[in-house]
Formats: C-alpha cells, structure tokens, sequence
C-alpha cells in the first residue's frame, strides 16, 4: 500500500458506522508500511502469513461463513495495542519475535509462543497523519526485511556471493546482527522504519483470524 493510499484511509476510518468504542484502541489501531528509500522494498504494505510477518504479498486470512461480521478476503494487516492482531476470534493473536529474530504471531485459538521468543517491548508512536512502529527487544534496533530467495539453501551456501540475493519475498526480522535469516547472511537484509498510520475501523473490515 503506498503512502497515498494509506492517506486516503484516514477519512475513510474515520467515516466508517458502526466503529468499536474508542476505549478498545486507547493503544492505537494501525496499519504499517515500510519506508527505506532507493530500496525494492520502500512503501511495500506488512502483510501476515503463515504464522510469519511480509513485506508485500498477500496477507492470508480466515472467515468462517457463519460469522456475518468479518471481512472476507482482506488483505489489510491490521495491529491493535502495540503487539497485537485486530481480529475478532475469540483469543486473539500475538505478535512476538521468535528465537531466530523472525517476528510471528500466535495461531488461533492458542496462546502458544515458542520458547526463547520476546514478546516486546514493541512501541506505537502516533502521528499525524503518520506514526512509527518499533521493536526494541533484545537490544533491536527496530526492524529489518529479508530476502527469502527461490532457492533458499543454495543462497545459504554461497557464502561469497558476486551479487545480492535476489528476493522472491521480504520476510521481516528484528533488527539483530544474530538473527537466523533464511540466506544466512544478515548483511543481505534490509532496515526499515515502519510507518504506521493509525486505524477506527468496524468489525466487517477486520478479518476473523490471520493465518
């Protein structure tokens, strides 16, 4: 989602009927995207997938047809209160940095997060129009995406790589120089600033449960 389509939320969000009381999101309902300028991701939308978090792609989400009130097929990620999933499914879903650096979140239904994970602190700043979003845990100096290349093993192995890595997808770490990224080498990842722009929105935009 680019900057001038996250623009265009902010009256949309703020028309919306039927939106939750404001106590709810006393900590902020937000959107992110990522902004490094000259880079193949600057303004790439963070999507959630697979238990992972993405640069760009498609968010995967779930809504049973017996629930009247949730957004079908959506592919806005939606973050409440600093660590979490906006969704409905009773539960909800956290979001936490794993042992490998890799942020996740918790499938539904289960409060399960894998031992050695943090689970923050992450931090919301709002702004006007637009906000930041961070990680600082484990000594993490907020976020980075990394490529996750068609052939993932061979890049781990070509440890004097000529080139890049070039990415079939971003899959987004904490900034840690130990973190476990999918071609080995911290140094093909990129920092980012999370730009969010915070969200009022009714139950029928958000999804029933990420997947």
């Amino acid at each position: 989602m680019k900057v001038s389509a996250l623009l265009s939320l902010i009256p949309l969000a703020a028309a919306l009927p039927g939106s939750r009381p404001a106590a709810k999101h006393s900590n902020g309902t937000f959107g992110v995207t990522a902004t490094h300028s000259g880079s193949p991701i600057h303004l790439l939308p963070l999507t959630a997938a697979g238990s992972k978090f993405w640069l760009g792609g498609k968010s995967q989400t779930y809504c049973p047809d017996v629930v009247p009130n949730c957004a079908q097929g959506t592919n806005d990620t939606i973050i409440y209160a600093q660590n979490a999933l906006d969704v409905i499914v009773p539960g909800g879903q956290s979001i936490y940095v794993d042992r490998n650096g890799a942020l996740g979140f918790t499938t539904p239904h289960s409060g399960y997060i894998p031992p050695g994970s943090s689970r923050g602190p992450f931090k919301y700043t709002p702004g006007k129009p637009l906000g930041t979003w961070t990680y600082t845990g484990q000594g993490a100096s907020g976020f980075m995406a990394c490529p996750v290349p068609a052939n993932s093993t061979v890049a781990a192995r070509s440890v004097h790589r000529q080139k890049p890595v070039a990415a079939t997808r971003w899959q987004v770490f904490a900034a840690l120089q130990n973190a476990t990224v999918p071609t080995g080498n911290v140094d093909d990842c990129l920092g980012f600033e999370a730009m969010a722009i915070g969200l009022n929105i009714s139950s029928e935009h958000l999804a029933w449960e990420y997947i």
